[in-house]
């Protein structure tokens, strides 16, 4: 191989390493950037558990007003809007709530215990009882039964977490 074209090999080579070593940190910054993806976990959601009012202000006195003052939010962070058609909201006690919403990109919607006329921001589980304790678990899951989120409250838990 002649001098010349030695040295328009090596060049490529080592532009070819450079381009590499530029790419390397996208993928080894030290993220798990598929998100767990071909391991049998669901991917990180843009959906999320929010505040969580398990306890209604005033007395628990089992009105529809005092069941409405206990609600658990949900939030989409992404600027897509998530279906969240046959999602699931549950408590320890696996009283469930299905959605049956899409969820506009950057917004929320609180679902609230009690009876009520569903909106854009707030949606009603129609019970006549009370969902939260004072001590519990809110588990999110989507429409495969995947888990999405949970937040958990309470004295077994060390307070909220």
């Amino acid at each position: 191989m002649s001098r010349s074209a030695r040295r328009i090999t090596a060049a490529v080579l080592a532009s070819g390493a450079l381009v590499a070593a530029a790419a390397l940190p996208a993928v080894a910054d030290g993220h798990d950037h598929d998100h767990g993806h071909g391991r049998g976990h669901a991917p990180r959601s843009a959906v999320v558990l929010g505040k969580i009012q398990y306890d209604s202000p005033g007395r628990d006195n089992g009105s529809n007003r005092s069941l409405n003052g206990e609600w658990v939010t949900v939030t989409n962070t992404s600027r897509q809007s998530v279906n969240l058609r046959g999602w699931t909201l549950r408590d320890e006690s696996h009283r469930t709530y299905r959605f049956d919403l899409r969820l506009p990109g950057r917004s929320s919607v609180r679902v609230h215990t009690g009876v009520g006329r569903d909106s854009r921001t707030d949606v009603y589980q129609d019970l006549r009882r009370y969902v939260w304790d004072n001590s519990d678990t809110a588990t999110l899951r989507d429409a495969r039964g995947h888990k999405v989120d949970s937040k958990s409250w309470g004295h077994r838990y060390g307070g909220h977490r």
